[in-house]
């Protein structure tokens, strides 16, 4: 560190404020900072760093379905956020969520001793059992359709699932149907929240969103074939991609063209999306961005630094091929 002062021209404890990502940091000393930091490709040591801080420089992270896109997406953004400021991640994933495993998950943790830590399961029941919980160091949890919070993370899944609506109705469809994710899913609420509202606000017919176990493509092919057999079905509005590749692969089979006969959107844009036949019209969410947040508000939380409410992050509708105006 004494070399990498020397050669910024500043002091160790400015270099040591910077590589902690103190924020009373003159912009053009972090950058002379930062250049040395490279040029000597300074590393810091995590162990002496604890020691000189009393701090562990370890976030906790506990997850549930990681095999879900949101969550998985996070955690490397979480990664990334966490080794910029010199701190290492400590992963604990759920099992289930009952009140047991979720305390478990949290002494599990605490044994390693961290700083703070980041939930990583939007679902309803967890975020009850948090709040149960008394952990002892700042908690951050990513949560989907939530308002906002100083202690959480979240995207304004409302407004992407009316936006959704709102493209269907202007392309002149009468109504809009809707694959409905699994039970007990904070998205699965949200969405269909924001499904039905803009259909209400349109004085649209409101029909009943078709139901689903998981987040699979196998799941949206099942209900695809459903609505695959209603003639009266032109647009439909899937929870998540992969719902709407299984629907999209449905309507195949039973001859309904797509975007010709029926419309279909999904929702979280995942990197397959583009090459989904033909290409996915859906919602994009940051899901990364989510990850880099919630470090920097746990840090700021370790540093007793007040900040107010975690802005929602806001959605972005992605047109691509699979809707258009219905059949005259």
């Amino acid at each position: 560190m004494s070399d990498v002062a020397r050669l910024a021209g500043v002091s160790q404890q400015t270099v040591s404020r910077v590589v902690r990502g103190a924020t009373n940091v003159d912009p053009d000393i972090r950058r002379r900072v930062q250049h040395a930091i490279e040029q000597l490709r300074y590393r810091r040591n995590p162990a002496a760093a604890a020691l000189a801080s009393n701090r562990t420089m370890t976030i906790g992270v506990v997850s549930f379905e990681l095999s879900v896109l949101g969550p998985t997406v996070a955690l490397y953004g979480i990664s990334e956020e966490a080794r910029q400021h010199g701190y290492a991640t400590r992963l604990v994933t759920l099992a289930s969520l009952e009140r047991k495993d979720i305390r478990a998950a949290f002494e599990s943790i605490n044994s390693d001793t961290v700083d703070g830590v980041i939930v990583l399961a939007p679902l309803l029941d967890a975020i009850s059992v948090l709040d149960d919980l008394d952990i002892g160091v700042p908690v951050v949890t990513f949560q989907q359709g939530s308002q906002p919070s100083p202690n959480s993370v979240s995207v304004n899944e409302v407004k992407g699932a009316r936006m959704v609506v709102r493209h269907l109705l202007d392309l002149g469809h009468k109504t809009v149907w809707h694959v409905q994710g699994p039970p007990g899913w904070m998205a699965t609420s949200a969405r269909v929240q924001g499904w039905a509202a803009e259909l209400g606000a349109a004085g649209r017919v409101i029909p009943t969103p078709l139901a689903t176990s998981d987040w699979s493509a196998a799941e949206g092919y099942r209900v695809g074939c459903e609505l695959a057999a209603r003639q009266d079905v032109t647009a439909i509005f899937a929870a998540n991609d992969p719902f709407a590749l299984g629907v999209i692969k449905a309507l195949d089979e039973a001859g309904r063209d797509v975007p010709g006969d029926v419309s279909v959107v999904g929702f979280d844009d995942v990197k397959e999306a583009p090459y989904f036949r033909p290409a996915l019209t859906t919602v994009r969410l940051d899901f990364e961005a989510i990850g880099h947040i919630a470090v920097g508000r746990v840090l700021s939380m370790i540093k007793e630094e007040a900040e107010g409410d975690i802005p929602l992050l806001e959605p972005r509708l992605i047109l691509r091929d699979t809707t258009a105006p219905p059949r005259s």
